[in-house]
């Protein structure tokens, strides 16, 4: 039997990223008419210990690799952050989600909310334990998207590139689960990559509603100030997002959705595409690969949450 389904309309959201972080920014999300969904930045179910002097991003001129600031609105950036998690722990966004359900007009739309989260494998059971056990509650519909890709945690690579440590985390999740759950993947760049990721999901396609591909690709590195600084000063070195990143995701998406029709267990895994969209067209070609859905955060951290009502209007109600 597969597993609850993940849908909304319109099919185009923002991912987990600094511009999710905050109830002010969950609501200003909610409250766009041109998203069918929220995602939560990343939390942990103790929080994450935030520095401002380690984790940073800066946006990046994706021609000329100069550095743009924090305050770049271009059509089409990239970005390069050394980010980690949310400092607010899973349950401080429930507790948003519930003061949220009160506070919104009855007008708005309940969105389904992504709650991203990561952690160890006990620690991500916890998790859904906890989603789940709130969820019946919460007139929002609710999934829960288990994070193995950020590149940034020293000592930690992301669990989703080895089948073994990805395994362990599959393993640790609800055979039949009661919300959506997916998994956010990092960028891959080979086959046998592709091949023994859809191998590891197979044994757990019960579990698994949907897959958000792809995160950034890490040890990317940006010049955030003046280059002759001396060594490491002036640089930023971490994740690559945004425009830069765009080619490769549709590869991603475009090879995932292959692999997944093609094995009987997996079809019904749906895919947010996500990587370098900011307009109309980026949407377009993302949903001709085999996105249901269309996730952003460079776009909505460099322009605003206006950078939906653009897409919106580009595609009109070819969604």
């Amino acid at each position: 039997m597969p597993p609850p389904q993940l849908t909304f309309h319109p099919p185009l959201l923002n991912t987990a990223c600094p511009w999710a972080t905050t109830q002010d920014d969950i609501h200003a999300l909610l409250c766009c008419p041109s998203t069918g969904a929220v995602t939560t930045r990343t939390s942990l179910i103790d929080g994450f210990a935030h520095d401002d002097a380690v984790h940073r991003y800066t946006f990046v001129d994706p021609a000329g690799g100069a550095a743009l600031g924090n305050d770049a609105e271009r059509e089409a950036v990239g970005s390069v952050n050394s980010l980690g998690y949310s400092p607010i722990p899973l349950d401080g966004y429930i507790s948003i989600v519930r003061r949220l359900e009160t506070a919104l007009p009855a007008a708005v739309a309940r969105k389904t909310i992504i709650l991203s989260v990561t952690g160890d494998p006990a620690a991500t059971a916890k998790c859904y334990a906890h989603i789940s056990r709130a969820a019946p509650s919460i007139s929002f519909p609710l999934a829960m998207e288990l994070n193995l890709s950020c590149p940034n945690i020293p000592g930690s690579p992301p669990p989703a590139y080895a089948p073994s440590s990805l395994t362990t985390y599959l393993a640790s999740l609800p055979s039949t689960p009661e919300l959506p759950v997916g998994v956010k993947l990092p960028p891959f760049t080979y086959a046998p990559q592709f091949t023994a990721l859809v191998q590891t999901l197979r044994p757990y396609a019960s579990s698994l509603s949907f897959i958000t591909a792809t995160n950034t690709l890490g040890s990317c590195l940006a010049f955030d100030g003046d280059v002759g600084d001396g060594a490491g000063r002036g640089m930023l070195q971490g994740g690559m997002a945004g425009a830069p990143l765009h080619f490769l995701a549709l590869g991603n998406v475009a090879t995932l959705r292959r692999l997944l029709d093609e094995t009987e267990e997996l079809r019904h895994v749906v895919i947010i595409g996500v990587g370098g969209v900011s307009d109309g067209d980026g949407y377009r070609r993302m949903r001709r690969v085999g996105a249901t859905a269309v996730g952003l955060a460079t776009g909505l951290g460099s322009k605003g949450k206006r950078v939906f009502e653009e897409i919106e209007r580009h595609v009109g109600s070819s969604w």
